[in-house]
């Protein structure tokens, strides 16, 4: 099952949305310019390792680049090729946007941070003493995707389903299209891919939307319970 847009207007231009997604694709750019990316030792520099965050190993000297705690957000806007930057572009491009109108432009890029750090840490709990690099949008993207999960389950998703040779585009509610996405974190493995972080950002989200909703909500109330006197 494969998203393709929804049907779900949002009332102004997604500037932060549009950013990330420009944000990504240059620093994907950058990497393919980069002799270290081709032989993997740029993933190790600004890459979340588990077990350098927590100090259980240190990095080379010609492999380390910056702190730690500071490839948290460096490796959310790194990808480990092609496939990988459009599927996470692809969700970003789809859901963001209604995220990001909902809560406004600030608010959603410290929201998105935030999930981010989620399916980071989620990740490096799973195995505190993993050496594997991990990079991607996809931890904060999923949690993108459990915020629109509580605030649009009904918004219709268009998607392709394809059936051998041959595929479906129908139309269904993003409850279904959302909850799909989550059940197949859990029952995929392997890969390189860090489900885990997805899984902690997609849950991340959901908690951390309720909140902002609420933050968003009173504050929209105090403006309309003062009047124009002030």
């Amino acid at each position: 099952m494969i998203p393709l847009k929804d049907d779900n207007p949002t009332s102004g231009r997604p500037v932060v949305t549009y950013f990330l997604i420009g944000l990504c694709i240059l620093i994907f750019l950058i990497q393919l310019s980069s002799e270290t990316y081709k032989t993997g030792q740029l993933f190790y520099s600004y890459g979340l390792i588990p077990s350098v965050l927590m100090g259980h190993n240190q990095l080379p000297m010609d492999l380390y680049a910056v702190p730690g705690y500071i490839t948290i957000f460096t490796s959310m806007f790194m990808h480990g090729g092609f496939m990988h930057l459009i599927g996470n572009m692809l969700y970003m491009w789809i859901f963001a946007d209604n995220i990001e109108d909902n809560l406004g432009p600030t608010k959603f890029l410290i929201f998105y941070l935030l999930a981010g750090i989620g399916a980071a840490m989620t990740q490096v709990f799973m195995d505190t003493h993993s050496q594997i690099p991990m990079v991607g949008a996809s931890g904060a993207i999923g949690g993108v995707l459990g915020a629109y999960l509580i605030n649009h389950p009904n918004a219709r998703v268009l998607v392709l389903i394809p059936f051998g040779f041959f595929s479906q585009l129908i139309k269904i509610r993003a409850l279904y299209v959302l909850g799909f996405w989550f059940i197949l974190q859990f029952i995929s493995s392997g890969g390189g891919v860090a489900y885990a972080a997805h899984i902690g950002g997609f849950v991340s989200g959901m908690i951390l939307i309720l909140f902002f909703n609420k933050r968003t909500k009173k504050k929209a109330k105090n403006k309309i319970t003062k009047g124009p006197w002030g």
